[in-house]
């Protein structure tokens, strides 16, 4: 199994990412910390400034797609990455919940801007058949970024000082300026002109593309199993002890690391991904099943019961990734690819929002009916995805207009 993808666009993009996710990476472990015990927020201060930046994204996403397509998804994500590097570095002079409210929403408008770009520059780059396999690539880069950022994040939560975490957060706006020098190595894709008739923002009216980014984006909860619910569980619920907490999130990131791009086989049609779909949902729900019964139970039987959970639901989450990047690639016109890609985000945004109270009240607040509830509502998600995808491709009558080509 190739550890990179092919020399070329892909390579490029994978690589700016492995860059951008340190960075990311860095900022993740140690942004609570820093935003608590170096400028002095509370805690529901952060939270609140956490939500309402998440909302700004989920807004901004599908108009900053829009703006990509209009002005060429390179030079649109270039210039996010630069903002982006700008607004995490003036973070170091944050004094008040105000300034991080403005700095926060802000950077969340930089983020929406390089999430549609991104869709947009895969799909002028990269042949349609090898779209969803390079955002396999970039998925497995991802996590071995945030993993590498992570633990270099050790360090400045073991000095726990200011000049700690005023180097850590420089270092990671350094990766955002790093990464836009990367990116400027790909070819640069033509803008699409807008229509000259019509609505400028088709994806917000394409009824069955928001359906399914509202199923996607409903099962992109199940991320929150893993890093909110299944912690509380544990420790709460279970009779494992709570290291097993961060062995199960390694087996995680191992197992998206090496089998991402395998799993991704097959889910370049719409119908091979809507099939990856639906047994996304069975595999989810299977884990559900699994963590429910681990309560209550010996040790040993726990920690087994936990670890196959853990295996099913890395599964599943691995054929969700790749079925929403096949959907949402297969129902964009190749006019719109950034404003369709920034509405498919969108959904994630949401389930980001939302995951932390579902997850919560129903698996640790409700226990084993709460764990089952959860695994049925994702296996009817799984379940409803083909129906909306065909539904969707019988409403592609349409011809797109002519794919953008790299500006020489």
């Amino acid at each position: 199994m190739r550890l990179l993808p092919e020399p070329g666009p892909a390579r490029t993009l994978t690589l700016g990412t492995l860059v951008r996710t340190v960075g990311r990476g860095l900022w993740l472990v140690a942004s609570a910390l820093f935003l608590t015990r170096s400028v002095g927020l509370t805690a529901t201060e952060v939270g609140v400034g956490l939500t309402v930046s998440a909302l700004v994204g989920l807004l901004a996403s599908a108009p900053t797609g829009y703006l990509a397509d209009r002005l060429g998804p390179r030079g649109t994500q270039v210039a996010a990455l630069v903002a982006g590097g700008a607004l995490t570095a003036a973070l170091v002079t944050v004094q008040s919940f105000a300034a991080f409210l403005a700095v926060g929403a802000a950077t969340a408008l930089a983020d929406a801007a390089d999430r549609g770009a991104r869709g947009a520059l895969i799909a002028g780059s990269v042949p349609a058949d090898q779209r969803v396999r390079t955002r396999a690539y970039l998925r497995a880069t991802t996590n071995v970024g945030i993993s590498v950022g992570a633990v270099l994040a050790g360090f400045a939560l073991a000095a726990d000082t200011r000049a700690a975490y005023v180097a850590l957060i420089l270092t990671a706006a350094t990766t955002y300026l790093l990464a836009a020098a990367v990116f400027t190595r790909l070819p640069a894709i033509a803008p699409v002109p807008a229509p000259t008739q019509g609505p400028r923002l088709v994806a917000l009216r394409d009824r069955p593309f928001l359906a399914f980014t509202v199923l996607d984006g409903l099962m992109s909860m199940h991320f929150g199993l893993l890093n909110i619910a299944l912690p509380l569980w544990i420790v709460g619920h279970t009779r494992a002890p709570a290291w097993v907490i961060s062995g199960l999130m390694l087996v995680n990131t191992l197992v998206v690391v090496l089998f991402q791009v395998r799993a991704a086989r097959g889910t370049e049609s719409l119908a091979g991904a809507a099939r990856a779909s639906r047994r996304a949902g069975l595999a989810i729900a299977a884990a559900c099943v699994l963590f429910a019964a681990s309560g209550g139970l010996p040790t040993v039987a726990a920690v087994a019961l936990l670890v196959a959970g853990a295996l099913a639901h890395v599964v599943g989450e691995l054929w969700h990734s790749a079925a929403g990047w096949g959907i949402s690639f297969g129902l964009a016109p190749e006019h719109a690819h950034g404003q369709y890609q920034g509405a498919y985000s969108m959904g994630f945004e949401l389930g980001r929002m939302i995951a932390p109270v579902v997850v919560t009240t129903l698996a640790v607040g409700w226990g084993v009916p709460g764990w089952l509830l959860l695994g049925g509502l994702f296996l009817l998600l799984g379940a409803l995805v083909p129906g909306v995808v065909g539904w969707a491709a019988r409403n592609r009558g349409t011809a797109p207009a002519p794919r953008p080509v790299p500006v020489p």
